[in-house]
């Protein structure tokens, strides 16, 4: 294992090719909650050693449990950890922060921005920015903008969620409470016109509300897989959210829908 900072484990290899082979196989998992090495090698084209490593890893990392011949479900996996979700559709992120970065004021601003892989890279694309006041209650963010003296960041307090990153609870919630901010920029796990934006922990959800509740504008930044899905608990509805970033692969049918209550929708090009 390595160290992306301190106390944060990820898998050992850091390429995208290896971080998507260990996404399937976790998903792979998630539908038939144990799989043989066999037919993981076989579905993922990769060497009985080289699945072998991955699946060591895997389970260092808490994510399942190895079986003689094969490995099997640990509880849910739908929820992916934030160290393998940044390897799924990274170009298609990068676009949607870059576009999110374009619709952030110059001059004195206020934010705050959510966890997750997409906002992470929203992080990325201000970092060159000044007179920037950044209030975050992730660390994968924070970690981003540590080196920045150009930008002020207020990180709030909590519990560490080891999927995501993020702080959460009563804590994280006083300190968005204190605050107001000119946007919001939120991370989701679903956004849909039934529901709105979703996340998969209610306490989660919890403090991001509280982040939204107290911001001028709200931003959800969601790559197309996210769009039309609904996962457990509500962030916030659609009548608290007032634009949408995401890219060509959402369903142009649930698009339409999202904008027919109001909010206003960017959709980047990835080939």
């Amino acid at each position: 294992m390595s160290l992306a900072a301190p106390g944060f484990l990820v898998p050992r290899a850091a390429s995208s090719k290896r971080s998507q082979r260990m996404v399937s196989i976790l998903e792979l998992l998630g539908r038939d909650d144990t799989v043989s090495l066999s037919a993981l090698s076989e579905a993922l084209g990769a060497s009985a050693a080289t699945i072998r490593r991955d699946l060591a890893d895997l389970e260092a990392q808490g994510l399942l449990a190895r079986t003689h011949g094969g490995a099997r479900a640990i509880g849910s996996q739908s929820e992916l950890p934030v160290r393998l979700k940044d390897s799924q559709f990274r170009r298609a992120k990068q676009l949607i922060a870059l576009k999110a970065a374009q619709l952030i004021p110059t001059g004195r601003y206020a934010i705050a921005l959510s966890g997750g892989s997409t906002t992470a890279e929203v992080a990325k694309a201000l970092a060159n920015r000044s007179e920037l006041t950044i209030v975050t209650n992730s660390l994968t963010t924070a970690m981003e903008f540590a080196s920045r003296p150009n930008l002020k960041v207020l990180m709030t307090g909590g519990l560490i969620r080891s999927n995501s990153f993020e702080l959460v609870g009563s804590l994280a919630e006083n300190t968005f409470n204190a605050i107001n901010v000119g946007t919001a920029i939120l991370g989701t796990d679903g956004i849909s016109a039934l529901v709105g934006a979703t996340t998969h922990d209610e306490t989660e959800a919890k403090t991001n509300l509280a982040m939204v509740t107290h911001a001028e504008r709200v931003l959800v930044v969601a790559d197309g897989s996210k769009v039309g899905r609904i996962t457990l608990a509500k962030v916030a509805g659609l009548d608290q959210i007032h634009e949408l970033i995401t890219d060509s692969s959402a369903d142009p049918e649930e698009l339409e829908r999202i904008a027919a209550t109001g909010v206003v929708i960017h959709v980047v090009e990835v080939d």
